[in-house]
């Protein structure tokens, strides 16, 4: 099978690394993207310095930040043929607590740092006839929780999950799917290691577990392999979307 080009946006580290990650291992070549290159190369040195590795920095919520991402991309490999939107924020606060500041990360990243690379990807892949754009959100947009408020990152994933399936409808004809992972809550950096903290998020899902990496890898990898699921909003998170419980 021809190795293909992936984008990964916030790839310096948590779940973005892990996907860059298992597409290199795949013989991929992968252009990761986060906000800084020194994170982005010490990214890099954990993985051995891999050659397909294009680094590219820059803030994803500035349009001109994806026009570099794909022109370098397409320069270096010639085409792209998977962008996984991964850069995000999480911000859970009570609404009454939250600050001009936290709106405009939430917009920037979140909100922006889809439509751009999205835009960005619709553009290259249409004149290709093919493609994979995957986006990840978060359970909790579909599902939330009255034990940590997060109406800030409600907005902007529950409306990404509407934009995928908007933007899968219009792509269709194409030949480029867009699909959504949904995680719940993942052994990342973003949480504090202590057990205090783990045992309150493990009360998240009905299985009384939190998931690792590789659980949202294999949904992505899933979506990027498939010829035929687009539209489609794919939850990784212990059941806790299922239901009440």
């Amino acid at each position: 099978m021809p190795s293909k080009t992936v984008i990964v946006t916030g790839a310096s580290s948590g779940i973005g690394l892990a996907i860059a990650e298992a597409y290199l291992k795949r013989g991929d070549n992968v252009v990761g993207n986060a906000r800084t290159l020194p994170r982005l190369q010490e990214a890099a040195a954990s993985l051995g310095d891999p050659e397909n590795f294009l680094l590219v920095e820059g803030d994803i919520g500035l349009p001109e930040t994806s026009t570099t991402l794909f022109d370098r991309a397409i320069e270096a490999f010639s085409r792209v043929d998977v962008l996984v939107a991964n850069a995000g924020v999480f911000i859970g606060k009570p609404t009454a607590d939250l600050t001009d500041a936290d709106v405009d990360a939430i917009v920037s990243t979140n909100v922006k740092g889809f439509v751009y690379p999205a835009r960005e990807a619709a553009r290259h892949m249409t004149a290709n006839g093919s493609g994979h754009i995957i986006a990840i959100g978060a359970c909790i947009a579909m599902q939330p929780q009255a034990k940590l408020p997060a109406m800030l990152t409600a907005l902007s994933k529950g409306g990404l999950n509407h934009a995928v399936r908007a933007l899968a409808l219009e792509l269709a004809p194409t030949g480029v799917q867009v699909n959504a992972v949904a995680p719940g809550v993942i052994e990342t950096p973003m949480f504090p290691d202590d057990e205090q903290t783990w045992a309150f998020l493990r009360t998240f899902a009905p299985t009384g577990k939190t998931g690792v990496p590789q659980d949202v890898v294999d949904a992505v990898l899933y979506l990027t392999g498939s010829d035929y699921v687009t539209g489609s909003i794919m939850t990784v998170d212990g059941g806790s979307t299922a239901g009440t419980w």
